[in-house]
């Protein structure tokens, strides 16, 4: 089926949330003021079980989604994910199966994650200086353990990308080595503009590096040619070196320069409501339907409707000066 939206946007990848719970406290994601020792998180009864997210994947494949995504909160904090990430790679017509996760228990994970049938990970490293990425994850986390991760990743076979959050004033001088680092490995790494995901992380526009600032760095010691035909829905612009496999550089700029018009998302939230953006103020309950025993036919015209409806443009509204205030943390969507 090809589903689209009201914007003629595909549905074509599904982000699906295994937790609200993460084990750092990143300024831009989860800070600890707020996120702190008496902060209640979803009780276990409202999580859905891997059958459930298994469902609910089965029936957006129908609706055209082809890539799925875990993410968190940590998902690598939910017990046996390697076992859903088994489920997910039964379902016929899922072309890739990827991660998004801080790599602090990667280590450990990578090899059942591999043998499961999970295709790549994305992990967040914003800085090789221990003290700075201490202070940016808000645990004072080191960056050796999530290298650990990163370099057990690449031995299971995954594949590995590497996502760095660029804030002014916090970790500028860490983008050439990041660069560097993900140039000795062979592997693509994402620059990211600081967002104003949620309520809670104090965005304010002045703390935003602009890409074409990052691009003009990264330019001086590595030759960069753009990489010309992007995949449809795409949110990077990317750039790599002649002859240099794997090596890639791109960067995410929802601020100065917005994607909506080709986003094909959809996310699932633990607690089973669906969102259409990742800047959304209100979700679509579908685990109720589910466990009252709707049948596929039901979930698929709930889910259809609720795309064909879509109009979600955040990040496009946010430069006309027109962006809703409160949206929901980006924690409990996922990234």
């Amino acid at each position: 089926m090809n589903l689209n939206d009201t914007l003629q946007r595909p549905l074509r990848d599904l982000r699906i949330s295994v937790t609200d719970r993460c084990n750092f406290r990143c300024r831009y994601c989860m800070p600890s003021e707020v996120f702190g020792a008496d902060y209640v998180f979803l009780p276990r009864e409202d999580i859905l079980c891997f059958s459930e997210v298994e469902t609910l994947a089965r029936t957006m494949v129908t609706l055209g989604v082809r890539k799925l995504r875990l993410t968190g909160g940590e998902p690598l904090m939910r017990r046996d994910l390697h076992i859903l990430v088994g489920k997910l790679a039964a379902i016929e017509g899922v072309d890739d199966i990827a991660m998004t996760t801080n790599g602090s228990l990667l280590a450990r994970n990578a090899q059942k994650l591999a043998d499961a049938g999970l295709h790549r990970v994305t992990v967040s490293l914003d800085s090789l200086d221990n003290a700075i990425f201490g202070k940016m994850n808000g645990v004072g986390a080191k960056a050796d353990r999530v290298i650990e991760g990163i370099d057990a990743a690449v031995s299971a076979g995954l594949g590995v990308k590497l996502n760095a959050v660029v804030q002014k004033g916090v970790n500028e001088s860490d983008l050439l080595p990041l660069a560097q680092f993900a140039y000795e490995r062979s592997i693509p790494i994402r620059y990211i503009e600081f967002m104003d995901t949620g309520n809670t992380n104090g965005w304010k526009h002045e703390q935003v590096v602009p890409s074409r600032q990052v691009l003009e760095l990264l330019k001086k010691s590595f030759p960069l040619v753009p990489v010309a035909n992007a995949a449809i829905g795409e949110t990077a612009t990317r750039f790599h070196i002649d002859g240099r496999d794997g090596f890639e550089i791109g960067f995410i700029s929802s601020v100065t320069k917005p994607f909506c018009s080709a986003c094909n998302r959809i996310r699932l939230s633990a607690d089973g409501h669906l969102y259409t953006c990742l800047f959304a103020q209100t979700g679509y309950d579908i685990k109720s339907p589910l466990r009252e025993g709707e049948t596929a036919e039901q979930l698929v015209s709930r889910i259809s409707s609720l795309w064909s409806g879509r109009d979600d443009r955040y990040s496009e509204l946010r430069s006309e000066g027109m962006a809703p205030v409160a949206k929901k943390e980006m924690s409990y969507l996922g990234g």
